[in-house]
């Protein structure tokens, strides 16, 4: 019976234009088992790709930031070494960027991902190397912009590749894609759910609407996170350490309503510093080198006046939470808006890195000086929820960041979370700065494929 399914297959060819005779042509699709072992496949490689980045940029954060400094302290007077040290390492930094973005071409950015995922459902290997120099220099420097953009570029374009390689569909090509950004994403926060689901979020202002992709990202996702942690030795769990919040009423759901929409008011202000500052480096774009050594060099000149907003924030966070009561509700906002003036001179100027861990550092900065300001909040819920409120204004991922604070935090407060982030998601479904979200219905329809079984259920 079987022997004359190819010959059944020819006829129906034959008699439509639409089916290649030749199986050469037909491309093959998996099934779901296949599918989970390439997602576990994509997922242990995301893992190692992780833990290989971390360990580079790790050594050249204490290269240029520890050991430098020390080995260069009796060649130089001591003025260079109090202030002038960061300044230089900035500009260099940005010179170097510039360099590598000038011989080995300019590597996509969130937009671009974005895009790409949408059509052709898969990310260019080509750009690939240029993104890994570009944004370890661009880290290294102490450039407001962190490694999950380049690691999502890396993984997700690996997906990609395995697909082409097996000449999948577009579809399921598109799925592998996913795998790899989700397998970036869970190593990098610390979160394989949210890591997934952040990914699956991001492309879309309105929702996830690729959910075919969801159990095998969420696989990637696991895997990658188990092989970074196991490798890297990280702690498995929360990264900061906020203040014990009281029993939730509904009070505080109230206050997360409301500082929901002021986070959505101050990212919609980071859009505009963000713009603006796009405006004024689109004169020298066509430049990178030019370009990326006036950006290092605007990235010092802030740290000099806000040491603060030196680096991408991750660690900073930290920070921030131990000692920003001390600093005082007037000195907080300005740090806040001379981060948003840091982010938006570190991408416009050529240096490659995502914008989460920025955004959370704005909000949760912001949202402690409210906290400070009106004692009845209590600087957990402030901090928190303006963390989640300001980053889903911008990214549209309100449901992967209230999981993803939530295990950053180690707190109980979902509840608060999940209203903060999604007031600010709908007061901004009008705002965007990643112009290349849409929804799944506005790509172009892809081709239809069809396999010599698919071929005969229809005759059939």
């Amino acid at each position: 019976m079987s022997s004359n399914v190819p010959d059944r297959t020819t006829a129906i060819a034959a008699n439509n234009p639409a089916i290649s005779p030749n199986a050469s042509d037909i491309t093959r699709d998996l099934t779901y088992q296949q599918t989970l072992l390439a997602s576990a496949i994509i997922g242990i490689a995301g893992g190692l790709v992780a833990t290989a980045y971390y360990y580079v940029l790790e050594a050249s954060l204490h290269f240029v930031w520890h050991y430098l400094p020390h080995a260069l302290e009796p060649y130089f007077p001591s003025a260079i070494q109090s202030w002038n040290y960061i300044l230089i390492a900035t500009t260099i930094g940005g010179f170097l960027v510039g360099l590598t973005l000038h011989f080995m071409g300019l590597p996509g950015e969130v937009s671009f991902v974005v895009d790409q995922v949408h059509d052709p459902g898969k990310i260019s290997v080509r750009q690939t190397p240029a993104m890994i120099v570009a944004s370890l220099f661009s880290i290294t420097a102490g450039g407001s912009a962190g490694p999950e953009a380049p690691l999502v570029q890396i993984n997700g374009s690996f997906g990609g590749w395995l697909g082409s390689r097996l000449k999948l569909p577009i579809a399921t090509t598109r799925v592998l894609t996913f795998c790899g950004m989700s397998a970036a994403l869970g190593a990098f926060f610390g979160a394989p759910l949210g890591g997934a689901l952040f990914a699956l979020e991001l492309p879309h202002r309105r929702g996830l609407e690729y959910y075919e992709a969801l159990i095998p990202a969420v696989v990637s996702a696991i895997l990658s996170f188990f092989v970074f942690r196991f490798n890297t030795g990280l702690t498995i769990g929360g990264m900061y350490h906020f203040a014990a919040v009281p029993k939730l009423s509904l009070m505080n759901l109230v206050e997360g309503a409301v500082l929901g929409a002021l986070g959505a008011l101050v990212a919609v202000i980071f859009i505009f510093v963000f713009r603006s500052i796009g405006h004024l480096a689109e004169t020298i774009s066509k430049r990178p080198i030019v370009l990326a050594t006036i950006g290092g060099l605007s990235i010092g000149l802030i740290a000099l006046a806000f040491p603060q907003t030196l680096f991408f924030g991750e660690r900073e966070i930290a920070t921030i939470i131990e000692t920003g009561p001390s600093l005082g509700v007037k000195l907080l906002l300005l740090i806040a808006l001379a981060k948003m003036l840091a982010v938006s001179c570190t991408l416009h100027s050529g240096f490659r890195g995502g914008f989460i861990f920025p955004l959370f550092y704005i909000g949760g900065t912001v949202g402690l000086a409210l906290a400070l300001s009106f004692p009845q909040i209590h600087p957990t819920i402030g901090t928190l929820c303006m963390m989640g409120a300001v980053n889903v204004a911008i990214t549209k991922t309100p449901i992967s960041t209230t999981i993803i604070l939530s295990v950053l935090s180690d707190t109980a407060m979902v509840p608060v979370l999940a209203i903060a982030c999604l007031v600010s998601f709908l007061l901004t479904t009008q705002v965007s700065l990643i112009k290349t979200q849409r929804s799944r219905s506005q790509i172009v329809a892809e081709p239809t494929q069809t396999s010599p079984a698919e071929a005969c259920s229809v005759a059939t």
